[in-house]
């Protein structure tokens, strides 16, 4: 007679899930953040005072441009910079920071898969940005009784691809960024796109027709110009529509956008480094 072998009846412990990963890491980043000063500056009040400096420009613009619509273009501006600033740039900081004390290096030998660690580390400054976004936006609607958004739906879709793109863009300027301190100057090329670029600063229906148009091919526009679309039912260029009418304004923004996202993705996946050069 021959007896079954033993199995092993002890209990293994809890599985980790992706949520319960990204979660952890967000924490994790969210308390680093919260210590560093310079970062939080830089994400809470550097962008309420470039707002107050587009406030002015919007109104020296509405004096050769009277139809400009400033208390729309200011609201809106003033959601981009921030998510610029909060998103783009804190998360291209952070990035290196994380890279240079060898976190992400160490995090790779765990559970996490790659793209959870860049997502982890990303939590905090996109739950940031859209806290501040919001409050700017909702604040600044009721204050200044904007319309309510033509197709929430669109300005959603709009959102996600932007957020998308910057933290692709982030993770790829972080691969030509050595160091923290050196993340003002390696980010200020894209930077300079989106506030100037992307019509946040200057509004593209205001510039000559050939800059414009290549304005709106810009990397980080199209996802803009989806949002202003979205919320106001024109990008500019044509009068307002409505809700249907609003998915083809979106259209050519939509495929434009879809396109940098994938290169953005692209060239992050190439070119991004998990420890520092040797």
């Amino acid at each position: 007679m021959t007896t079954a072998a033993p199995t092993d009846t002890r209990a293994t412990g809890p599985q980790s899930t992706t949520a319960g990963r990204l979660l952890a890491l967000g924490r994790a980043e969210a308390t680093l953040l919260l210590r560093n000063r310079t970062a939080l500056f830089t994400a809470l009040v550097l962008p309420v005072v470039l707002i107050s400096t587009l406030q002015g420009m919007l109104k020296k613009r509405s004096e050769s441009n009277p139809g400009l619509d400033v208390h729309s273009l200011l609201v809106y501006g003033s959601v981009g910079m921030v998510l610029a600033f909060v998103v783009y740039y804190n998360l291209t900081a952070a990035y290196v920071g994380r890279r240079g004390e060898l976190v992400l290096k160490r995090l790779r030998t765990g559970e996490a898969k790659d793209l959870e660690i860049l997502l982890g580390t990303a939590v905090p400054s996109l739950a940031l940005g859209l806290l501040m976004a919001a409050l700017i936006g909702v604040g600044g609607s009721i204050g200044l009784h904007l319309a309510v958004p033509v197709n929430p739906v669109l300005m959603l879709v709009g959102l996600m691809v932007l957020l998308a793109t910057m933290i692709a863009l982030a993770a790829l300027s972080s691969a030509f960024t050595k160091t923290v301190e050196s993340a003002g100057i390696t980010t200020l090329p894209v930077m300079l796109v989106m506030q100037f670029g992307s019509g946040l600063f200057v509004p593209l229906e205001v510039m000559p027709s050939p800059l414009a148009d290549v304005c709106r091919l810009l990397p980080t526009t199209p996802a803009f110009q989806l949002i202003r679309v979205g919320w106001f039912g024109t990008d500019g260029s044509a009068a307002a529509t409505d809700f249907m009418g609003s998915w083809g304004a979106a259209a050519p923004h939509m495929v434009t956008g879809l396109v940098w996202l994938g290169l953005a993705v692209w060239g992050a996946v190439r070119y991004f480094r998990w420890e520092p050069r040797r």
